[in-house]
C-alpha cells in the first residue's frame, strides 16, 4: 500500500486531470478508477490512524501505545 500522502498527490493529479475536460473518454474512466481506488485507500489509513489516536488517548492520559486492530471490514448483504 502506498503512503497516504502519495495517494493523495496521485489523486489531486487525476482530479486536476479530468476537470480540465481534455481527457478521451476510456482514460477518463480508466483514471476514475483508479481515483476511487486511491480514494478507499486514503480513507482507510486516515481510519487506521484516527483509531491509533483513540487508543493513545484512553490510556489514562499516559501516552502508552498499544497494538491497534483495525475493525473489521464491514460486508454487505443484498
Amino acid at each position: 500500500m502506498a503512503k497516504f500522502e502519495e495517494c493523495l498527490e496521485r489523486l489531486e493529479k487525476i482530479v486536476q486531470e479530468l476537470e480540465k475536460g481534455e481527457v478521451p473518454l476510456e482514460k477518463s474512466l480508466t483514471l476514475f478508477e483508479e481515483g476511487m481506488q486511491l480514494s478507499a485507500s486514503c480513507r482507510k489509513q486516515l481510519e487506521d490512524a484516527e483509531g491509533k489516536v483513540e487508543i493513545l488517548l484512553k490510556q489514562n492520559g499516559k501516552l502508552q501505545t498499544v497494538p491497534f486492530e483495525p475493525p473489521a471490514e464491514k460486508v454487505s448483504r443484498k
